[in-house]
């Protein structure tokens, strides 16, 4: 990933549900996990969504969130 797409990432909001408004990588663990489930939603979202999950498993979210503006 790019540092582009990473800040990207860091400030992209969900635009629906639950959780509408808030940062992705702000969306709760056990959230992300049940739409890996479910299926994430198709597109650049479902994408992203899955992006920030590999994250949060991995411990990265502190470096995502310094790139929040």
């Amino acid at each position: 990933m790019d540092k582009t797409h990473l800040i990207k990432l860091a400030n992209t909001k969900m635009p629906f549900g639950k959780y509408e408004g808030r940062f992705l990588i702000n969306l709760p663990e056990h959230y992300l996990v049940w739409y890996r489930t479910k299926g994430f939603p198709k597109g650049k979202l479902g994408q992203m969504m899955e992006e920030v999950l590999e994250l949060k498993i991995n411990g990265l979210e502190p470096l995502i969130r310094t790139l929040i503006q």
